[in-house]
This record gives C-alpha cells, structure tokens and sequence, in this order.
C-alpha cells in the first residue's frame, strides 16, 4: 500500500513536471493563445489531469513564467548596479530584448495582472521600479533623452511579438539588431526630436498595484 501510494505520487509529480516543461514551450513559441487542450495534448496528458493540477490557465501561465519573472528582476538590478546608469540601461534593454526574443509570451505574461499572486507581482513590481529609476539617473546623467518614459519599454518589448514566424534563433538576431537601433535613438543628442505622446500601456496602474 505504502509503495503503490509512493508510486502515484510519483507519478503525479512527473506529469506536473511535464505539463510545466510543455506549457514553457509552447508559451514561448507561440505565445499564450495556445489553448489548456493543446497544451494537455502535447504533455500526453488529460485535460482532467492538467485541470487538477492548474485549475485555470492563470495557474499554469503563473507556474510557467516564474523563472522569467525572477530573471528579469535580476537583469534590471544588475543594470542598476552599474554606475553609469546609461550602461546599465543599455544592458537592460538588450537582455530583456533577447529574453522576449526566446519567449514569445514572456512580454504578455509580465503585462497581465495576477491578483493575490505576491511573487510575481513583487518581482515585477520591483523590476519596473528598478527600471523607472535608472532611466531618471541615466536622463539626470544627460545620456538618456529626456521625453523617455518606461511605457517605451512595454512598447518596444511589445514590437519584439512582430518576430514570431521567424525561428528561436533569427528572432534573437532580429532582436537585438532592434534593440541596437532603439538604444541609438534613446540617446540624448541636441538633434532629437520631441517624441509624439507616449501611449498608456498599463505600466503606471501596475506600479500602484
């Protein structure tokens, strides 16, 4: 009894595992419109079993960008490490730019809000934060132009989802070629032009969260 017990928590562990291992791919290739059916097919795996072990698609979104979520906080505080904060922003914007590259619904996932999830609303909570104040060093610094605001960031990460039918491999090529030419106009020069309005992407309603 004891064995038969040990063996179903076995394997119930190992199908999580691998809804978790399949939801990451398939998340990061085509995004998070895939459906909880595909994903159950493509683990060999029930519905009722993905179901039990993610009631809705919010807990397997949440389970499956966790790891994402905590690199991106680390990438931010690494660039706000940097005394040079215009080095440090620069380091951001390239490796949230191949990080988004990779996952095609990293940017999505990191948009959404997750009520009652404390550990993915700290991390990135605590990167947009992280983000929002190197850019105002970097400005204050006089590298960064000073029109900048962090919906910029959303929206360029955003722009990234255009590269989905290019393979893993072109896309972080594609990627940061892209994030080249937006550091370059990022930066403060006596010849920029006033940007046009910054649209609202949700950033500051997520800060206040």
């Amino acid at each position: 009894m004891v064995q038969e017990l040990t063996r179903l928590r076995s394997d119930a562990e190992n199908n999580r595992d691998r809804i978790l291992e399949v939801a990451r791919e398939v998340f990061a290739s085509d995004g998070l419109a895939v459906s909880m059916r595909e994903v159950a097919r493509r683990a060999d795996v029930g519905p009722a079993t993905l179901y039990r072990r993610f009631p809705t698609k919010k807990d397997l979104i949440l389970e499956a960008f966790l790891a994402e979520f905590r690199l991106c906080r680390n990438i931010v505080a690494s660039g706000c490490a940097d005394p040079d904060a215009w080095r440090g922003l620069c380091s951001v914007i390239e490796q949230l730019s191949e990080l988004d590259a990779r996952n095609q619904g990293f940017t999505e996932a990191f948009m959404a809000e997750y009520p009652g999830t404390v550990d993915l609303s700290t991390h990135r909570n605590d990167a947009l934060r992280g983000f929002t104040g190197l850019a105002a060093r970097a400005q204050r610094q006089g590298k960064l132009r000073s029109d900048f605001v962090v919906d910029d960031l959303v929206l360029f990460l955003s722009a990234n989802r255009g590269l989905s039918t290019l393979s893993t491999e072109d896309r972080v090529h594609a990627a940061r070629r892209f994030a080249a030419l937006m550091i370059d106009g990022l930066h403060a020069s006596p010849t920029n032009q006033t940007l046009p309005m910054s649209p609202r992407l949700g950033v500051r309603s997520l800060l206040r969260a």
